[in-house]
């Protein structure tokens, strides 16, 4: 066997890719073009990656859900203007497309496939002469620039020769006509969005004008940059006495974080991608919330773990992360993209995608149509069902699990792969000068740390392989035949060797419990990359039905099991009073009934911490004194709860009784 050199690469904030100074470039994928800066990574098309194992299971349930029969019987798509209709013409089609492209592309769901054909077929065929595309109601730029991240997905997928001439033609418009870009509007607090479109079509074209259009953008749109650099809201809007507008709306700022990372493509000003850093810190600082999101029940509300997030804010904080990670190459973004795409993004849902949430809460322990401390947003923002709130998320939410695998790899311009997130996929690219490589990931990862990398290759081909090292992961080992090596956490280990078809990698990420500080000195606690909350029985009451057949409903849940407990813990070792139990994936994943890890703890109910205003009260600060009986609790991954406590108080080591001591645990 030939030998295996290992080369760390540098570390810059927490970690990420650093290459030569001279200019590097994949072969074989469009790198970016002189004179835009080099990113670290480069995307892989659309259907690159495939999901395989339970994650597999998760886009079929995707697709046999809301996904799949949305447009069916919902009067925002069955009655589309962007498929011909005389119905919504702005941005719901377009969102709808911007998850269902993907996902029939991934599942291959002949069915889905053939969904999406009347859609496309209408979009390429709606290009007026001066360039502009769409319904013709519609006068609005911002849906184009979401239609044209569906198009650009489709076009990967295909290589259908009409979506370039479509786009450049679109360009043309923006370049010939003035900068219409205000900042009380959609189209220009989100026109960078027309930017990541710009850049993937003059890495296909070397068209220059475009990046003229994006120039005008960037100059003639609201300021994210100064934005996220002087950060303006450090507690709740609300509380601010101002009126809320688009600079705190959180699914603007969910889109915009990724904005200054764009444009430093082409400014290459240190400042920019700086913003970045600042903007993200300044959101968990003021607004953070577990799972890696931060406040926003419409606009930005602080840090109390019963203030929301919307669903389009995950979603889209999610994308930004995965342009970010291709354009910085930072394990950090990476990191915080997996505490997503594994807590927010499944607890937000039913197990069966039928239902979402507009509004998710970290302690939520009542889901029912009432009015709760949001910052703007109304009563039914926290129930399961259909179109809760607003219907923007029903249209938007499509997008989260099926971009998420199809960026789980990378390009690398030492023409290798990078593995950015992990779970069971399979992903075939080009390497080296040109050769095929198949590598399948077998794992039960996020709810295991055991990671499977099979090679297949059709001759013996020398190229570097990136694995991605979590930043909690210190202990993290990599063996492939008798070589190991131990990485630290925060880096990517880079593996250059000759590989032949019948090698394999063994990557093993320490799954060690650890705790997090938050809301008034409660305790959040994790494992891996995932949040574990506690396991309240819950109740669904059917509030509406949609269709005859389908099992499109709105749904209250109720608990059916006290939720107020304080935890028995010492933060610094959790493993001395909590036992991990592992199970199998069921073929729902993210059901509560067979969640696949359930943390054993023990704890003490809170009598004093009860509901105020159809929400748990905020935690009683820690440690907190109760001489009610010590209890046995249960804990299970936050995306298999939709009722829950995250934040928990601690309950004082005076009360917490000899059977809590980590003496009597061990």
């Amino acid at each position: 066997m030939s030998k295996m050199v290992f080369a760390f690469p540098l570390v810059a904030f927490i970690g990420s890719v650093a290459f030569s100074n001279a200019r590097c470039e994949n072969s074989h994928y469009p790198a970016n073009r002189p004179p835009l800066s080099q990113k670290k990574f480069v995307a892989l098309p659309l259907g690159s990656v495939k999901p395989q194992g339970w994650l597999k299971e998760q886009l079929t349930i995707q697709a046999n859900g809301l996904t799949g029969h949305l447009d069916e019987f919902w009067p925002s798509l069955s009655k589309s203007a962007w498929n011909g209709g005389d119905g919504e013409a702005w941005e719901r089609g377009p969102y709808y497309l911007d998850g269902l492209v993907p996902l029939a592309y991934l599942s291959e769901d002949e069915r889905l496939l053939e969904k999406i054909k009347p859609w496309i077929e209408w979009i390429l065929s709606s290009q007026q002469p001066n360039g502009w595309f769409g319904p013709p109601q519609n006068k609005d730029r911002w849906p184009l620039a979401v239609a044209m991240k569906v198009l650009t997905q489709y076009h990967e997928a295909t290589n259908d020769p009409r979506v370039i001439p479509l786009l450049k033609n679109y360009f043309k418009y923006l370049s010939d006509n003035p900068p219409d870009w205000p900042d009380g509007e959609w189209r220009g607090v989100r026109a960078m969005e027309n930017v990541v479109s710009a850049y993937w079509l003059y890495n296909r074209t070397g068209d220059p004008d475009i990046l003229k259009v994006a120039e005008s953008i960037q100059k003639n749109s609201f300021n994210w940059i100064s934005y996220f650099l002087d950060f303006p809201y450090t507690t709740e809007v609300m509380k601010k006495g101002i009126r809320p507008g688009h600079p705190s709306h959180v699914v603007n700022i969910a889109m915009a974080i990724k904005h200054p990372g764009v444009w430093y493509q082409q400014s290459q000003d240190e400042r920019d991608k700086q913003a970045v850093y600042d903007g993200i810190g300044s959101l968990d600082k003021h607004h953070g919330q577990v799972t890696g999101r931060f406040g926003g029940d419409e606009h930005l509300s602080g840090r109390r773990p019963t203030q929301g997030t919307e669903l389009c804010g995950v979603v889209e904080y999610m994308f930004s992360l995965e342009n970010l990670i291709e354009v910085l190459g930072d394990v950090a973004l990476a990191d915080r993209l997996e505490l997503l795409a594994y807590n927010a993004n499944p607890g937000t849902c039913t197990p069966d995608y039928w239902a979402h949430q507009y509004d998710q809460q970290a302690n939520q322990v009542l889901c029912t149509v009432a009015k709760r401390d949001w910052s703007t947003n109304g009563d039914s923002s926290n129930i399961y069902g259909l179109e809760p709130n607003y219907g923007c998320c029903t249209s938007n939410m499509h997008q989260g699990w099926p971009k998420f695998v199809s960026h789980m790899w990378m390009a690398t311009h030492d023409n290798g792969l990078a593995a950015v997130a992990y779970g069971p996929n399979e992903v075939k690219a080009r390497v080296a000068d040109g050769v095929e490589v198949t590598i399948t990931e077998e794992t039960e990862y996020p709810f295991d740390g055991s990671v499977e990398f099979a090679i297949s290759l059709p001759q013996p081909t020398a190229f570097p392989l990136y694995l991605r090292i979590p930043a909690w992961a210190d202990g993290t080992s990599i063996r492939s035949g008798d070589e190991t090596i131990r990485p630290g956490g925060g880096t990517f280990a880079v593996l250059k060797r000759t590989w032949k078809s019948g090698d394999a990698v063994k990557l093993d990420l320490p799954m060690k419990l650890r705790t997090e500080t938050r809301y008034n000195n409660s305790v959040s606690v994790l494992r891996g990359p995932l949040y574990f909350s506690l396991k309240i029985g819950e109740r669904y009451e059917k509030l509406k039905s949609y269709h005859d057949t389908l099992p499109a409903a709105d749904w209250a849940i109720h608990p059916t099991t006290p939720w107020n407990y304080g935890l028995i813990l010492d933060r610094e070792n959790p493993q001395e009073f909590i036992s991990t139990v592992r199970g199998k994936i069921g073929k729902t994943p993210f059901a509560q009934e067979t969640a696949p890890v359930i943390l054993k703890v023990k704890g003490r109910a809170i009598p004093n911490w009860k509901l105020v205003n159809n929400s748990a009260g905020d935690p009683p600060i820690s440690p907190v004194k109760s001489d009610e009986p010590i209890t046995d609790l249960e804990m299970i991954p936050y995306g298999c709860t939709r009722l829950r406590i995250t934040e928990f108080p601690v309950i004082e080591p005076s009360s917490a009784g000899q059977e809590g001591t980590s003496a009597s645990r061990k």
